[in-house]
């Protein structure tokens, strides 16, 4: 169970994780020894997944977001398996989920341009016999993206 002290570090983590110990034991009023130990204890029992650096999509050059629905009469486990691995080992892919509702997944996709999704999606379609509907929808504007949870006290 998460306690106040928890919540305060992991809210400082998932805004910036490269905050130095120090400054993390200063906020939540620890001496460095016990609040790394909270850090590590967070860690081993899956509350910090990772430490990343966030990277900026349109200065790298991948401009195009494309949100893609797909639809599938497979259901069984192997050609799901194989779905997965197929998905998982396309690197334009950042989130995938499987869904409740009209559609059966729904991808993230990060790419430079419409001539790049269009080949991403011919090797996802090629790559995997079985879908039925793939729908996309494309961003015109990110408003707002945040990766920070919203914890409560």
């Amino acid at each position: 169970m998460l306690d106040k002290t928890d919540r305060i570090l992991l809210g400082l983590l998932q805004r910036d994780c490269t905050l130095s110990l120090q400054a993390l034991a200063d906020a939540v009023n620890l001496t460095s020894t016990p609040c790394w130990k909270r850090i590590r204890r967070l860690e081993q029992e899956g509350y910090i997944r990772a430490r990343v650096a966030l990277l900026d999509n349109e200065r790298l050059g991948l401009g195009l977001t494309a949100f893609v629905l797909l639809k599938t009469q497979q259901h069984n486990s192997r050609w799901y398996q194989e779905f997965v691995h197929v998905v998982e080992s396309m690197p334009e892919v950042l989130a995938f989920y499987r869904m409740a509702g009209e559609y059966d997944y729904l991808l993230q996709v990060q790419v430079a341009d419409m001539k790049s999704y269009d080949h991403f999606y011919k090797r996802l379609v090629n790559g995997m016999p079985g879908l039925v509907d793939v729908t996309s929808s494309f961003a015109m504007e990110r408003i707002k993206q945040t990766t920070a949870l919203p914890l409560a006290d």
